[in-house]
């Protein structure tokens, strides 16, 4: 049998090879041209972002093209210049009429005086930086949430103000003992006449400040802040109740007033990362009386509010609160001027070719509307892949955009005037930049994509999907006659090429989904010569509702039972080196491998885990989110719950630390210190375990990392590591 040796070297410079794909984020297009001939044409600014081993960091930067169009179709694209680094950006957004850019920059302090980090805004128009305003020096708030979450920055109407997101101010805290000689030349009298916001509040230094969680750990309490440029002024909002964490924040029509989406957090806060089910709602808030207008259902979860170009209607996504953290959602409109808010699309209970599958994604674009106000874009995932949708939201109809073109995982990052902008990858190859017109209501399926970022394939690597079917005492008595999918990616070329070892990977969640695009460490191992499986069990996304509302309560058995059925399967039906298989999975991923080497010991030969869930019971008290493991158990989460022995033993009971008395493979463990979600005394518990029972296992410990273990140095130290675990104890 053909051994897979390259030596770390080798390894070293192939993940430093395909570590080099940048991933690419935004896309914006600039205003209608006229050339002297007639022809029109505008730029499209688009940002990426690349991994820099040597400054272990990502870096972002820009690149613009030149888009020829006459309305109804492209003439011409191609690149505009070079790339450029973007340094110490927060946040950017053109404005309305693409005239001005606004840019909120943080800028470090200098060391030897001391100085903190500095915040600022910034005016650009088309050819200088035209307004620079230093937000630290205003002191009105703390600092900008630049995050996904809560964050946003969006121009009036007018472009006169911007709307962003930041920390409410804290009082200054000092100890109760602390005494302060006043400055020179400062008097009692002037020292009496401090603002009383100003004024240190003594034996506050040590009080306990909720957060929001994994990756928002420095987010506590939001407030949103207009900022005048002419008069160079903060303008914290007032009205929004202090039961409200307020969020995705944009300018009502006519500027006269702002809205926002308001997470409760009552009694406390709950993890809000990935978590597409906490209660919140859309509000309005008026700029003058500052008064607070509930503009959806206060029972549900709701996120991703965007305003059409008629500022007429509003679209957002909708969840019903708690349960399962992602879900099949709800496609809501809100009419501004009528009030009256109607359902889009449903929920959809099963996927089935040629219908739309439902949504599935944790954002809508934040540009989606078609010129005509009538349409939105939006992507999702459809089983194992992920495609582009046009949605009528008169009729509520659904077309897809990219049936007819590659199969693979698409992306919508922008529209505008109806010239649309997209992602496309494939496990093979990595993200490329993609543009289109949208045809006019009822062509939809005429779409014709044109590539202006054409990235080659990565040679030696092939890839299919395939579909199975539980057998019938698998299957769910509820929820009959659900499927699933795997993706399985093989060297085309090399030693192994013919009958390779095997990595399974199952995903994390449990409620995600590997769609069929760009994914560096499976595309890195199958170059090294493993062919890797990426296993969506029962309980993805992608299949209908009904696949997710089948998993809670059955995790640790219909989902272990789903891998490994598809590992069976594989072994039967491909070339594959049944006496080489490898199990790597991350948080669920990794509470998977971890039950498949203890339940099926004789299959699995090694394994990778990192920030694994390895014991839900004892997870319960030390994770942003209890909700969760009380929900994947099968029991209903209170806030206000006691410990009760019969969930912690149900708990117990679907952990994979049950089985670890049957576990032989190696394993190696990666945990991200700061990891908030599944926080790392879980792999300690597991490498605890495994020590005392002689199993060969190593630990590595990566500081200043959470749960995705995402930081460079970690990522790619993770892959060496792992690559050469599997190497070394598959031999």
């Amino acid at each position: 049998v053909p051994q897979v040796q390259p030596r770390t070297e080798e390894l070293s410079e192939l993940y430093r090879e395909l570590s080099q794909h940048p991933g690419l984020s935004t896309a914006c297009l600039g205003p209608d041209l006229t050339t002297q001939y007639g022809g029109k044409y505008c730029s499209l600014y688009t940002e990426w972002s690349q991994r820099d081993l040597a400054r272990t960091e990502n870096i972002k930067f820009c690149r613009q093209y030149l888009i020829f169009h006459d309305g109804a179709s492209i003439v011409y694209s191609g690149p505009a210049g070079t790339c450029s680094e973007i340094k110490d950006e927060l946040l950017s957004r053109e404005s309305p009429s693409g005239m001005l850019k606004a840019v909120l920059r943080k800028i470090s302090g200098k060391e030897k005086e001391k100085e903190k980090e500095k915040q600022f805004s910034e005016v650009w128009d088309q050819n200088r930086k035209v307004k620079s305003i230093d937000l630290t020096a205003l002191d009105k708030h703390g600092s900008i949430y630049d995050d996904d979450q809560f964050g946003c920055l969006a121009w009036s109407h007018s472009e006169t103000h911007l709307l962003y997101v930041a920390e409410k101010k804290r009082p200054k805290a000092e100890s109760f003992f602390q005494s302060k000689a006043p400055e020179l030349g400062t008097s009692d009298e002037d020292m009496g006449h401090l603002k009383k916001e100003d004024a240190p509040v003594k034996g506050k230094q040590f009080v306990y400040h909720e957060d929001w969680g994994e990756t928002l750990s420095t987010r506590s309490v939001p407030v949103l802040c207009v900022l005048d440029i002419e008069g160079t002024s903060i303008s914290v909002l007032e009205g929004i109740p202090e039961y409200l964490s307020p969020g995705q924040a944009f300018w009502s029509p006519e500027d006269t007033g702002v809205v926002f989406v308001g997470w409760w957090h009552d009694p406390f806060r709950l993890g809000l990362r990935h978590c597409t089910n906490r209660r919140s709602a859309l509000f309005y808030v008026d700029l003058t009386g500052g008064r607070c207008e509930l503009l959806s259902e206060d029972t549900r979860a709701v996120w991703s509010p965007r305003l059409s170009p008629d500022g007429c209607r509003i679209v957002y996504l909708e969840n019903s609160v708690l349960g399962p953290h992602q879900q099949c959602s709800h496609l809501r409109m809100y009419d501004w001027y009528t009030k009256h808010t109607s359902t889009v699309l449903e929920a959809v209970p099963r996927q089935a070719w040629g219908a739309f599958p439902g949504i599935y994604c944790g954002a809508l674009p934040g540009m989606c509307w078609a010129a005509d106000s009538r349409r939105i874009l939006l992507d999702t995932a459809q089983r194992s892949q992920q495609d582009v949708f046009v949605v009528d939201t008169a009729t509520g109809t659904a077309t897809s955009l990219t049936a007819d073109s590659p199969k693979g995982s698409w992306s919508v990052l922008t529209i505008d005037r109806d010239l649309l902008v997209a992602r496309f990858s494939t496990p093979s190859c990595p993200p490329m930049l993609k543009v289109a017109v949208l045809p006019a209501p009822g062509r939809e399926t005429e779409t014709q994509w044109i590539c202006l970022q054409d990235t080659p394939p990565v040679p030696g690597i092939s890839w299919g999907i395939r579909t199975l079917q539980p057998p019938p005492e698998q299957e769910h008595p509820q929820y009959r006659g659900l499927d699933f999918d795997a993706i399985l990616m093989r060297p085309s070329e090399g030693p192994t090429a013919q009958k390779p070892p095997l990595v399974v990977m199952p995903h994390g969640g449990p409620h995600s989904v590997f769609t069929a695009g760009w994914m560096l460490y499976p595309a890195a191992l199958c170059r090294v010569g493993f062919a890797v499986l990426l296993v969506n069990y029962r309980g993805s996304l992608g299949f209908g509702q009904d696949s997710v509302a089948s998993l809670p309560g059955n995790v640790g058995t219909q989902d272990v039972h789903d891998v490994q059925l598809c590992v069976e399967r594989v072994l039967q039906e491909e070339t594959l080196d049944a006496s080489r298989v490898a199990l790597v999975g991350g948080s669920h991923g990794g509470f998977l491998a971890c039950h498949l080497i203890g339940q099926f010991p004789d299959t699995y030969h090694v394994c990778v885990v990192r920030n694994p869930v390895v014991n839900i019971a004892s997870m319960v008290a030390t994770t942003d989110i209890p909700d969760w493991c009380l929900t994947e158990t099968g029991l209903p989460y209170k806030p206000d719950a006691l410990p009760d022995p019969a969930q912690w033993t149900e708990m117990l009971n679907k952990s994979p630390i049950r089985y670890v008395d049957r576990v032989r493979a190696p394993v190696l463990l990666m945990l991200g210190e700061d990891d908030r979600r599944v926080p790392p005394k879980q792999g300690l518990e597991y490498y605890h375990a495994l020590k005392a029972r002689g199993v060969p296992t190593q630990l590595l410990w990566y500081p200043g990392n959470n749960h995705a273990l995402a930081g460079v140095e970690a990522e790619a130290d993770g892959f060496m590591n792992m690559a050469l675990w599997l190497l070394k104890h598959l031999q």
